[in-house]
């Protein structure tokens, strides 16, 4: 199956990046390289390390910039391990950041890798197939308690409940095993009357257990603070999220770390003694153009908000 991935907001992404030709940039999330490609044809002596947790998607990347290979290092890992990647390769400064924190397309339409409640296989949802959890365990494993709490949390699915309890009550039968049968258990507890018009019953759940599986949102705001910790001044990251609670977590993190004093507004006198580490490019979010959300439907819960490193 060939690797294709829309990149979302790409013209803006590069210029919130603003590259320097001879900088070190990070793509934290490489994908379908589309960000990657942009990055490379603007770099002259300087390089970019790209980070992916599927092996795919480094493979067909090296394919997509072999033009731009003396200036690319692949790394197979999580940009959780940013900071430690980084200083393994002796770089310990860089210049900007992107994080795409969505699941690319390739992923979701993939029928084999079970991201998608469109097509039928077995339940997994790994970004890395090296890891050995997988949505089979979420599913078959959790207790209703658990299931609940993340569908709600995670999925902010009215019916997380229900759902859980439906769940739990098929798998004592057998175990639930591939992503139809996780779909048809979500219709039979979702109340047809009840169901949205435009949004696919099984979605809040599917996107759930991904979140889940693959610690989508424990990894983020340590990844923020490695990032700007390792941007020069003057340096730029930018982020783009397609979920509420990873947005919330991206726009608290740059307010407080944009903010000199963060003690509690009842104190006369800062005795926090912090210090603003960046300044925000943007205060509110940048949300995709009319001509994105038609041309890439999947682009319409984006949001990209971007820092420079105070010089």
């Amino acid at each position: 199956m060939e690797f294709v991935h829309k990149s979302v907001m790409l013209e803006e992404c590069i210029e919130i990046l603003d590259i320097d030709p001879d900088g070190i940039y990070v793509d934290g999330t490489l994908g379908g390289a589309g960000h990657s490609l942009e990055i490379c044809k603007r770099l002259d002596k300087g390089k970019l390390i790209a980070f992916d947790r599927d092996e795919e998607a480094i493979e067909n990347a090296k394919i997509k910039l072999d033009a731009y290979k003396d200036k690319v290092i692949f790394l197979h890992d999580n940009f959780f391990n940013l900071k430690k990647a980084l200083q393994n390769i002796d770089i310990h400064s860089i210049n900007g950041i992107l994080l795409d924190l969505g699941v690319s397309s390739y992923q979701l339409d993939n029928k084999d890798r079970g991201f998608s409640y469109m097509q039928d296989a077995p339940l997994d949802m790994r970004m890395d197939k090296r890891e050995g959890f997988s949505a089979f365990d979420v599913v078959n494993d959790y207790s209703k308690e658990e299931l609940s709490r993340i569908l709600k949390e995670y999925g902010e699915e009215k019916w997380a409940v229900r759902i859980a309890e439906f769940i739990v009550e098929k798998r004592r039968r057998k175990p639930v095993e591939t992503t139809e049968e996780l779909v048809g258990i979500i219709k039979a507890a979702i109340p047809k009357k009840a169901r949205e018009e435009n949004r696919h019953p099984a979605k809040r759940t599917f996107q759930a257990i991904r979140i889940e599986v693959n610690r989508e949102l424990d990894i983020i705001q340590g990844t923020l603070e490695d990032a700007i910790d390792l941007l020069a001044p003057g340096g730029l990251i930018a982020v783009i999220t397609f979920h509420s609670l990873e947005d919330r977590i991206v726009k608290t993190c740059f307010k407080e770390k944009a903010t000199d004093c963060i003690c509690p507004p009842e104190l006369p006198v800062c005795r926090c003694g912090h210090k603003a580490e960046v300044s925000l490019v943007n205060r509110k979010p940048i949300l995709p153009s009319k001509d994105e959300l038609e041309s890439n439907p999947r682009s319409r819960s984006a949001k990209l908000r971007g820092a420079r490193k105070k010089q």
